[in-house]
């Protein structure tokens, strides 16, 4: 019996541009059988999602159609069936779950009718019979209460709620194959962990197959059976998962995992892929990565390599895998070794630069026609934190428990309610008009997204200037165009490109003109707010090495807010893990991260997908989401989900305990109450 579900076999996609064909799928092919997963892994423009939009013909017209190929489900070409048979096809037999939740749900519409809507397409049911379907859906995709859910729309929903709604949606139809595009992305590990958890049992339940379009390795290593990586429209590797992660073969997926950030590596830069992936309007004549691969000779420009059999289970588009051309290897065409520069800072000091005492930031509830204070959001509350001169703090923690709002807090960008913010000995609180602003060349902040925090009608040169004028930093024109090249040259792009417009750069480009931007001014202190969330691996890389350069050279700080803690053991110097407004746990971060004490942090980094699977810890699975700011439980933050909870917990909020000197934590199983409770 053939057990291959879904087959693709030279599968091309065009799209019609002003400057040309872009031929954003080429001839790709692969195979996913019944039951098991494929993981689809690349950088941002290579393909992964138009292959999935191809498959589910959803290509956008007339701009692109499908030029070649064919699409077998259970042997029945897709291609070529017409459209009201392809209706009937999607959202039953092949559901898609999409990358952002939001954008895809309607905003005007409940959970429960979205969900309905879906239910009675694909399975025909009406009233109670297709309300009892969503309730069912809606538990079966683990979200409590859905009888009050169904009711609500989707703002009132977290990210990880509102992505479960997607998974809820596709499943209506009981697909055979669920393509997941970076359903991931962009949440918080505890959150990826319960969607990821979810969609493996759902699909041990149903038996059906997935399509994971990813670029996080560590989701593919924990996700997939099979591998498939491609490269600017082609497939350039294919293997089972075990082999891949064992060996990966061709050049541009050893450079993904070179440039992967940990604690080993901290002490030295990261590998980089040289340049940027070719545009998909050239045609080619030689491999498509040979300008930026470290292996390449002149077979490489010269001819486009095959898909070659490595092993049974293997197929890699290298000619090092081809036994013809493998013999025209010069001989001392070795490949270089990976650059291990090693970085030492010669500006730390253990000057404090930053200390932050009892902040606390309360947003006012406003009601009624007069608009009295019905309640507060207790967004911060009695935070204390510390940067020396020259190193990373990095704040970690879920979506919603307050990071965002320490950073513009203490950047005076809102106010705070309460507390000391002291820069340099002198307290930014009590600082207002003209005095502020004299400060505000100390300290500056780049956003998590580089595209909407810059003013699409200006160019890059204006970007950049804009700081330096209104501080006064530079009033000579052409000395400020002569800082503008020095600043690009600093982040590692062309003087040329001052003159383009922000949507002309890639997104790690654009990164890289925001971190310009923030150093225009000369800044002490660098709030970086997720800064390489939504970036590929190869260029976060860039932006960490970017970071680190910096700090080695001209000793700025930085307090890095984000939720990825890998990208923490590599750059960060101390780590404060937050909790729904407060600090839970606090230490130089080798000590954090290898010897964690809070219940809360060990749930953090046990949710975090790990290449290798044998050094997976046991997952600490939390209950229900983030309480409300509006309503803290009693007690400490924590105890409504901790796996630890005493009954001291549901009273009182724990103190500091010290468990060395550098390292701190807020947790009754440190404290002398706590200890008695458990020995008891």
């Amino acid at each position: 019996m053939n057990d291959v579900l879904l087959s693709i076999r030279g599968l091309s996609t065009h799209f019609d541009t002003a400057t040309g064909i872009v031929r954003a799928v080429d001839n790709i092919s692969f195979d996913i059988r019944r039951g098991e997963t494929l993981a689809l892994l690349g950088e941002s423009g290579c393909g992964k999602s138009m292959t999935a939009y191809s498959i589910m013909r959803l290509v956008p017209a007339p701009a692109g159609r499908i030029t070649a190929g064919q699409v077998y489900l259970d042997g029945q070409d897709l291609l070529q069936l017409p459209e009201v048979a392809m209706r009937k096809i999607r959202g039953n037999r092949i559901a898609m779950i999409f990358q952002e939740p939001m954008t895809s749900l309607n905003p005007v519409m409940t959970i429960g009718d979205q969900i309905s809507e879906s239910v009675q397409r694909h399975s025909g049911l009406k009233g109670r019979a297709a309300h009892g379907r969503v309730l069912e859906l809606l538990d079966a995709v683990g979200i409590p209460d859905p009888k009050q859910r169904v009711l609500e729309y989707p703002h009132l929903m977290s990210g990880g709620m509102k992505q479960r709604v997607m998974i809820a949606i596709a499943l209506a139809g009981e697909p055979e194959l669920l393509v997941a595009d970076e359903p991931t992305t962009a949440l918080d590990v505890t959150i990826q962990a319960q969607v990821l958890d979810l969609l493996r049992d759902l699909q041990r339940q149903t038996g059906m197959a997935m399509l994971m379009i990813t670029h996080d390795l560590g989701v593919v290593s924990e996700m997939a059976d099979n591998v498939t990586v491609m490269y600017a429209g082609q497939v350039v590797e294919q293997s089972n998962r075990n082999d891949f992660f064992k060996s990966p073969n061709h050049p541009y997926s050893q450079k993904l995992f070179e440039s992967l950030p940990d604690i080993d590596k901290r002490d030295h830069k990261l590998a980089v892929i040289k340049g940027s992936v070719p545009p998909l309007t050239k045609q080619f004549s030689g491999c498509r990565f040979a300008d930026r691969c470290d292996d390449a000779w002149s077979v490489c420009q010269q001819s486009e390599p095959l898909l070659f059999d490595h092993s049974n289970t293997r197929t890699v588009r290298c000619f090092l895998y081809d036994a013809e051309h493998k013999q025209q290897l010069p001989e001392n065409d070795k490949k270089p070794s990976l650059d291990q520069e090693k970085l030492k800072s010669n500006h730390q000091t253990n000057e404090t630069l930053l200390n932050v005492d009892g902040l606390k930031v309360h947003f006012p509830i406003l009601k009624g026609l007069f608009k009295r204070t019905a309640g507060y959001v207790y967004a911060v509350d009695n935070v204390d934190l510390s940067i020396e001169k020259g190193k990373t703090l990095a704040l970690v923690g879920e979506s919603g428990c307050g990071k965002t709002t320490i950073g513009k807090a203490i950047l005076r960008l809102i106010d705070s309610t309460g507390g000391r913010v002291d820069f340099e000995g002198q307290d930014l609180r009590q600082l207002s008009g003209e005095a502020l602003r004299r400060r505000r060349s100390d300290f500056q902040i780049v956003f998590q997204d580089p595209f909407s925090s810059m003013n699409p009608r200006m160019r890059v040169t204006d970007i950049l200037q804009e700081g330096m004028i209104a501080l006064g930093i530079e009033t000579d024109a052409q000395k400020r165009d002569q800082r503008v090249d020095e600043l690009l040259g600093q982040v590692g792009l062309p003087s040329d490109t001052k003159l383009r417009y922000p949507h002309e750069f890639s997104g790690g480009q654009r990164q890289r003109i925001c971190i310009a931007r923030a150093l225009a001014v000369n800044p002490k202190l660098i709030v970086c707010d997720e800064p390489t969330s939504a970036l590929d691996v190869s260029v976060q890389a860039q932006v960490l090495n970017l970071l680190k350069n910096l700090q080695q050279k001209i000793g700025i700080s930085y307090l890095f807010i984000t939720h990825n803690l890998s990208v923490v053991s590599y750059l960060a110097d101390d780590v404060a893990v937050m909790y729904l407004g407060r600090i839970v746990e606090r230490g130089r971060v080798e000590e954090v991260l290898s010897h964690p004490q809070h219940p809360y942090t060990q749930a953090l980094l046990s949710a975090i997908p790990v290449i290798d699977q044998q050094q997976q810890s046991e997952k600490i699975k939390l209950e229900g989401d983030l309480p409300s700011p509006v309503n803290p439980p009693k007690g400490c933050h924590f105890h409504e989900r901790c796996p630890r909870v005493m009954n001291v917990c549901r009273e009182h909020y724990p103190a500091t305990s010290n468990i060395t000197d550098t390292h701190q934590t807020r947790c009754f199983l440190y404290d002398d109450e706590g200890k008695n409770e458990v020995s008891a």
